[in-house]
């Protein structure tokens, strides 16, 4: 089961595409190199209204759909488009931050870990 079915946001193709990449040796690469949680949330127009969450865990290489069981490292929210611009590295994150496009709750430290190079390159998004 995709862990973007039933959703109708752009963003979330990106984490089935990201899902995969963490099966590869990329994942294994990621959990040396950042072995972090992050909870991802993201809304179709409004950062709070209707979002949906997404965990990133970069400790066991996996991403699924819903909120953080445990407490996550890092917990973003953003606007759709916003989350794909700063993933496909369009945006940059800290002038994400800086404009309000994007919100983080959590360490800092990790958060500034939390980085586009950690995403596969999209094929057709």
């Amino acid at each position: 089961m995709a862990v973007s079915d039933g959703s109708k946001l752009r963003s979330a193709e990106l984490m089935d595409q990201m899902a995969k990449h963490l099966e590869t040796g990329a994942g294994e690469e990621l959990k040396k190199k950042i072995g972090l949680v992050y909870q991802i949330n993201v809304s179709p127009k409004k950062i709070g209204i209707d979002e949906e969450s997404y965990v990133v865990d970069l400790k066991n290489a996996k991403v699924s759909k819903g909120p953080c069981k445990e407490k996550p490292d890092a917990t973003f929210s953003f606007v759709d488009g916003d989350f794909m611009a700063v993933a496909m590295g369009k945006m940059n994150p800290q002038m994400a931050f800086i404009r309000g496009k994007m919100k983080i709750k959590g360490s800092m430290s990790a958060a500034q870990k939390f980085t586009p190079e950690i995403f596969p390159k999209p094929s057709k998004l």
